[in-house]
């Protein structure tokens, strides 16, 4: 079993986003959600942070190592990329929740319980040090989880004010796990400065973002 500064993050983000797509109104699966996403998109993406994992601890590791979330997110979103590679690249993340929310099928909220399950089973016969190929290459699980973690956290909020509802009071204990993530990212950025004014309450240029 994962240890606990590492399990629970991930528990209560996946509870918490299970918890809140089964508030979902039937109406409001096609309100928008993010993006060109509409809910059903949003939930889908969100979604593939469950349903990816046991898939990604079954497959043999190829390729170097490379253990830490901050290089995870700066390999599969590299900053200094070319805008146009940027663009393709955030296009296929789009088209890819779009299909993940069809997949979903007539009973979305569901399959979401169900996928959590999974994820949380096959994370019950694994330790840290566990291999995962993620998109970026190999990781250990003490390495990758912590960006599912960080996934699921982000889009339960932007779930949350899609659907007009508050943050989950179960997210409590992923959001420091979460902060402290994205506090790395955002000094490895061309734009480090800005984003540190931003977040001491300094006005600064909009569009900022840590990934």
């Amino acid at each position: 079993m994962p240890s606990p500064a590492l399990l629970d993050p991930f528990l209560a983000a996946s509870g918490a986003f299970v918890q809140l797509v089964s508030t979902i109104g039937d109406e409001q699966w096609t309100q928008s959600g993010l993006g060109t996403w509409d809910v059903r998109g949003l939930v889908g993406h969100t979604a593939r942070s469950l349903a990816n994992l046991p898939a990604y601890l079954r497959a043999a590791p190829r390729g170097p190592l490379l253990d830490d979330p901050v290089a995870y997110y700066l390999t599969v979103l590299p900053p200094g990329d070319e805008p146009a590679r940027q663009a393709e690249r955030h296009r296929a993340i789009a088209e890819r929740g779009q299909a993940a929310g069809l997949e979903l099928g007539d009973r979305p909220a569901a399959l979401v319980a169900e996928l959590a399950e999974q994820a949380q089973a096959a994370l019950a016969g694994v330790d840290d040090q566990a291999p995962c190929q993620t998109p970026a290459g190999p990781m250990t699980l003490a390495g990758y989880l912590p960006t599912r973690t960080f996934e699921l956290t982000v889009h339960t909020l932007d779930l949350a004010r899609a659907i007009g509802q508050p943050p989950p009071a179960a997210l409590g204990p992923a959001l420091p796990t979460c902060c402290e993530l994205a506090g790395r990212l955002a000094g490895q950025r061309p734009d480090a400065a800005d984003l540190l004014l931003l977040l001491t309450g300094r006005p600064v240029a909009g569009g900022l973002s840590v990934v």
